[in-house]
């Protein structure tokens, strides 16, 4: 089918759900993912340029963009501002190519408030607690104290799940099959009768 208009799917998990790396396979089997250059309010470095590395905003401007809905999701650190502009996510879309964002669930939730059914929120988790906690363990990086934060905090995000627009079990050893279960997502939403209104009207004219 032509006339093909890119959705935004927002990929989310627990810490330990394994999801950076079903992402960065998911990035290497599937072709129609636009790249999108993100905001920040930090200046920017020796060799840097705006529209290339970042787009490069003063604190205000950001705060201004924020208010206005058009940033569909940012975080804090170093007490500059990142994030995604709506914008580019616009100008992805409109090009026919998908925009995969990999972010914490409130973000996803806004993306969702200010897209609507063209955001697709995806949530990854592992096969139940005693696997998630394996894996907080097994990367040997992190206080106890952490790894209990991490934990307590995980089933509080898999509450959320059920609010989701699909829930994937990211089974141990199986990141490749989970990129692919996500790709079966991706075209089945692709595929809904309601994205085809223009498709339908381009070729079967009612006059």
């Amino acid at each position: 089918m032509t006339d093909r208009v890119g959705l935004v799917f927002v990929i989310s998990g627990p810490s330990g759900s394994g999801k950076g790396t079903v992402v960065d396979i998911l990035r290497e089997i599937y072709d129609e993912i636009g790249v999108s250059v993100s905001a920040t309010s930090r200046s920017p470095r020796p060799g840097e340029a705006d529209g290339v590395n970042y787009y490069y905003k003063t604190r205000e401007e950001f705060e201004s963009l924020i208010k206005n809905g058009e940033v569909l999701e940012y975080t804090q650190y170093n007490s500059n501002y990142y994030g995604t502009l709506k914008s580019e996510a616009d100008k992805i879309t409109a090009s026919g190519k998908d925009l995969i964002l990999e972010i914490e669930i409130d973000g996803g939730g806004q993306v969702k408030r200010l897209l609507g059914d063209k955001c697709i929120n995806i949530m990854l988790i592992a096969p139940d607690a005693a696997e998630l906690e394996r894996r907080l363990r097994d990367r040997g990086t992190e206080t106890e104290e952490a790894i209990l934060g991490r934990l307590a905090r995980a089933k509080e995000e898999i509450k959320e799940g059920i609010k989701m627009d699909y829930l994937v079990v990211n089974e141990t050893g199986k990141s490749r099959e989970c990129a692919e279960k996500l790709l079966t997502i991706i075209k089945a939403e692709h595929m809904r009768a309601h994205r085809a209104e223009n498709y339908l009207k381009k070729n079967f004219p009612e006059n």
